[in-house]
């Protein structure tokens, strides 16, 4: 596995067009949010736009890389080689994957506690950090999941719009309305409840049950996001 993730971390560091999808867009917008932190917070508050940076991390840094990258280790058949060697089917996506969630990691990891540092701590961290990992969870599984659909890097340009700008679309809508009205629906959206978590973890007030109950919905599309990559990812070339 490690030696595939150092093979993988070469190949995306050596790519142009995914560092400009991994990191020089995730960090223009996240400076943009943190930048006009007090406008978006009069929209919503801080702990939307501290949700905002998340969702802007993992579907971008994360979800669009991963599929963009899986889907171009299998147009050039890279994919069916490594299962040729040694390395168990498991093995081989951890290792082609980890270098990508690595990096996203450590530009959450950053970017929020930059936004920390100008903005106000939140006011429950391990609750945050959990709908945050989460999150990313959720995204990483998608990712790989959509790769299963996805022809070539430039068709995911296609097949990822939807999931990216879809769950930041569903955290902005959660963030800035709340959840007094169609709390349910918003809650069972991909990241609904997760954003909910995570504004309510910043700003403080959130109560342990209502927590408990936002980590149910949250848990479960992390487990269908799982079973949807499990089903959907292929290893031969897609036509």
């Amino acid at each position: 596995m490690l030696p595939i993730a150092k093979s993988e971390l070469v190949q995306v560091l050596r790519d142009r067009a995914v560092l400009i999808t991994s990191l020089l867009m995730p960090l223009a917008a996240s400076a943009f949010f943190i930048g006009f932190r007090d406008v978006f917070a009069g929209i919503g508050s801080l702990g939307y736009v501290a949700a905002v940076l998340v969702f802007t991390i993992a579907a971008f840094s994360l979800y669009v890389t991963t599929v963009t990258t899986l889907a171009g280790r299998r147009q050039s058949l890279f994919l069916k080689r490594l299962r040729s060697t040694a390395a168990g089917d498991a093995a081989i996506l951890t290792g082609l994957v980890l270098p990508v969630t690595v990096i996203a990691l450590v530009q959450v990891a950053v970017i929020v506690t930059t936004f920390a540092v100008v903005g106000g701590t939140p006011a429950d961290v391990l609750l945050f950090v959990v709908a945050a990992v989460a999150t990313f969870a959720m995204m990483l599984a998608l990712g790989i999941g959509t790769a299963g659909v996805t022809t070539s890097p430039e068709h995911a340009q296609v097949t990822t719009l939807p999931l990216s700008l879809g769950t930041i679309a569903v955290a902005s809508w959660v963030g800035i309305t709340g959840t007094q009205d169609l709390a349910e629906l918003k809650r069972i959206m991909p990241g609904g409840a997760a954003t909910e978590l995570m504004v309510g973890a910043w700003n403080g007030g959130l109560a342990l049950g209502d927590a408990l109950l936002l980590l149910v919905p949250t848990a479960a599309w992390v487990v269908v996001a799982i079973t949807i990559a499990a089903k959907m990812f292929r290893w031969e070339p897609r036509r």
